[in-house]
């Protein structure tokens, strides 16, 4: 018992706690950077206002995480980034076929309460803070109203991942709202005024259907005036969450200071809305339909922009900048809305597409001004218009990856983040290579790894002289083209099946992307035109073409509905399917067409299909295609490229072999496995049902033998990296990985295997 007379004064419980980084703001950004510092051996204190983590992809919100996959409806292919948020998309996959967002939340969660160098603050918010005289921050204060504690956290360094960047604000850092003018950065597709300088929130909602008729009486605060949405006649009962992205407000306010303002008018937007469906009569289907959930918080766009040593900008998206200090890449579109949101006459967004993901620079990922901060999210150095696509949680998560790994190499040479670029830019990126993260234009080169050094690595590999035929027939209802992955030298002959409904043509034309390391086919290298008799017959493709390089091919058939193509139901690492189809949701109809100069490119939009559809054209291919050599196990690349970068099994070895042999005998204690996830596969983590728990090109089981006798495994695999330690050093001159892969449909396949001796 208490028992404690009147007092004055009192003061909440107080709580000091040291770190050797403090991350303000728990969405994906923050939550993916605390797990990635935390496994660098750093010292974690992670501060999150609210009750979960994950931000604006939490249950608080609901908005699938996305980045340069782009809903697969841009031309990013293998896009999905890398590292610690892979791990998570991956692990929801195979834990969360329905995409639960509760579930989502736990996955967050239990990944953080796992790192024991992680002490996690929820429900606590920072309100100051305290800076040394040389006005680096020394401490940042947080009130925790839940248990009515108030903390003092003290760190050497600081990453402000928060949204509205509180930290960096209140420390004095660099920072900008609103929209650049054209002439500042010579941005073409700078927004007018008329338009609006800022973006909005949203608040989603998601119905149910009871089984029976269900009243609605709105709450006396609901939008009355429905036509006061222009879209309003767009309303579809199917509609729910995030395909609610254009219910947005507060583009002509202050993101910052207004947001409750804002949010009470999307909630008269929300009930109104659904006033509208259930009472107006238009919706007849609604009448068993409840209102089941209703976004408390609006998910926020755009705030505050905070400069670095480097602002990413238009350019930079569209050109592909190749920056000698990458440290992540986007590739979602450049994605502007209307000031007026939900409110405006003009589309609810204006998305324009690169040819293919760009690298942003790690000076955007520190303060320009306050020597120990990094930023990371949303917030980070970049203008108005490039911020339309580096603001996206898949590619925020990225960036905050290479922060933490940025941090342990602040603390590893007691030097600032600044310092950090100037003179380790080479390490920090080997060890981002390592964990995963895919950096454009760059290869790991890992002086450690002991397959680095070895003599030979022998595997039986897939010679592609045949994509097997399953009888499955579909029409050419869009162009359809089979990715095939060519090495310099002639373009092999082809031989396909086809099915004519009619006498008619078919046009077959060879093309290639501009830049290998793209996937847009905006190059035309032949074309063959070929009456069709009615019923099927086999078609010999012969294109008199050159490769200069390695890159990807694609066989175009264009379209004609009157003509069948043949189709496999083998999956192989690196050969891919895309349709020239639209996909509206991320402003793909087809071809990207501007009209006007506005800095972006014109091409065509070639997309694969979700699975189970998307399966690969079938086809015989003379001489085969010999580039799933083992020799890919050490090539420094963990994704397709120009090419697979895999080492992939033949199509009926059902447990090969890769022997890997050195010429001196060789201590190894950790050797760790890259694996096929499908890097192509957005992963969406909300409404969109996951096709796959594992995904049918990892392997799922490997096993390490000496000398015929088993040493170690990994089994029941589904992720993308994979670990085993060896409790003593084995010393030995060579080692047999046998791999093994579970779907029957998809040969074994490894990116990468690398042997550490310690």
């Amino acid at each position: 018992m208490i028992n404690e007379g009147p007092a004055q004064r009192r003061q909440a419980r107080q709580k000091d706690l040291k770190a050797d980084l403090t991350i303000v703001g728990g969405g994906l950004a923050g939550t993916c950077g605390a797990i990635t510092a935390a496994r660098q051996g750093l010292k974690v204190v992670l501060i999150q206002d609210r009750p979960v983590l994950g931000g604006n992809s939490s249950s608080e919100v609901r908005l699938w995480v996305l980045g340069a996959t782009s809903h697969m409806g841009n031309n990013n292919r293998w896009a999905r980034e890398g590292g610690v948020v892979n791990e998570i998309l991956t692990e929801n996959a195979f834990r969360n076929e329905e995409s639960n967002p509760l579930i989502f939340d736990t996955i967050l969660l239990e990944k953080v309460v796992e790192e024991p160098n992680i002490t996690l603050l929820l429900n606590t918010a920072v309100y100051e803070i305290s800076k040394k005289e040389d006005g680096d921050i020394k401490s940042v204060h947080a009130f925790c109203s839940q248990s009515s504690t108030s903390y003092s956290v003290e760190s050497p360094l600081f990453c402000d991942s928060s949204g509205d960047g509180i930290i960096a604000f209140l420390a004095g850092a660099a920072f900008r709202m609103g929209a650049e003018a054209e002439s500042e950065f010579g941005e073409k597709f700078a927004p007018s005024e008329e338009y609006g300088e800022l973006l909005g929130h949203s608040i989603y909602f998601y119905t149910k259907d009871t089984g029976r008729p269900v009243k609605y009486v709105p709450p006396s605060f609901a939008l009355t005036d429905i036509t006061k949405i222009p879209r309003y006649r767009k309303f579809s009962v199917k509609d729910q969450g995030c395909n609610l992205w254009w219910l947005e407000y507060g583009g002509r306010l202050d993101t910052v200071h207004e947001t409750e303002t804002i949010k009470w008018e999307l909630w008269k937007v929300v009930y109104g809305v659904w006033n509208y469906i259930k009472n107006s009569g238009q919706f007849p289907e609604a009448e068993n339909m409840s209102l089941e959930w209703v976004g408390t918080i609006p998910g926020k766009r755009e705030s505050r922009r905070f400069e670095g040593d480097y602002m990413l900008k238009q350019q930079d998206i569209i050109e592909q900048t190749d920056f000698k200090d990458v440290v992540a890449f986007g590739g979602w579109s450049i994605d502007l809305h209307p000031a007026d949101g939900v409110f405006s006459e003009k589309p609810g967004c204006s998305q324009w597409h690169s040819k293919g993901v760009y690298g942003i620079p790690y000076r955007c990922y520190y303060s320009r001004n306050v020597n120990n901060l990094f930023i990371a999210g949303r917030i980070i150095s970049a203008t108005h218009v490039a911020f339309g696509s580096s603001r996206v949680m898949g590619t925020c998560a990225h960036g905050a990856q290479a922060v933490a790994v940025a941090a342990a190499l602040c603390r590893k040479y007691g030097v600032s983040p600044r310092v950090v670029g100037s003179r380790h830019i080479q390490e920090l990126q080997t060890e981002l290579l390592r964990t995963g993260q895919h950096l454009p234009g760059l290869r790991l080169k890992d002086q450690e790894d002991l397959v680095q050094k070895a003599a030979s690595i022998d595997a039986p590999s897939l010679v592609l002289t045949e994509i097997p035929s399953a009888e499955i027939w579909k029409p050419i209802v869009h162009s359809a083209a089979q990715m095939l992955p060519v090495t310099a030298g002639p373009m092999p002959e082809l031989r396909v099946r086809v099915k004519a409904l009619a006498d008619t043509e078919i046009e077959v034309q060879l093309r290639k992307s501009s830049k290998p390391f793209n996937h847009s086919p905006d190059v035309t290298l032949g074309t063959k035109k070929i009456s069709l008799a009615t019923g099927t017959q086999g078609l010999t493709l012969n294109f008199d073409t050159h490769f200069d390089e390695d890159c990807y091919a694609f066989v175009c058939f264009m379209k004609n509905q009157d003509v069948e193509l043949e189709y496999s139901d083998k999956r192989i690492s690196g050969v891919l399917s895309v349709f020239n189809a639209t996909n509206p949701a991320v402003s793909n109809y087809g071809k990207q067409s501007p009209g006007e100069d506005i800095g972006v490119e014109e091409f065509e939009f070639w997309c694969p299909q979700r699975r189970p559809e998307g399966q690969n054209i079938a086809m015989k291919i003379s001489p085969g295609l010999g580039v799933f050599k083992p020799a890919n196990l050490c090539n420094g690349l963990q994704r397709p490229v120009a090419g697979p970068n895999a080492w992939v099994a033949g199509l009926d070895e059902e447990e090969p072999e890769v022997r890997i042999r050195w010429d001196k005998e060789v201590s190894i204690k950790r050797i760790e496995f890259s694996f096929d996830c499908d890097y192509d596969h957005p992963m969406e983590n909300v409404l969109m049902r996951q096709p796959d728990a594992v995904q049918p090109f990892c392997a799922t089981e490997v096993v390490v033998c000496q000398k015929g006798k088993e040493i170690a495994a990994l089994r029941n695999n589904h992720q993308a990296k994979g670990i085993i330690r060896i409790d003593e050093s084995l010393v030995t001159d060579s080692l047999t990985l046998i791999v093994k892969n579970s779907n029957p449909n998809s040969p074994s396949s490894l990116f990468e295997v690398r042997c550490y001796s310690n």
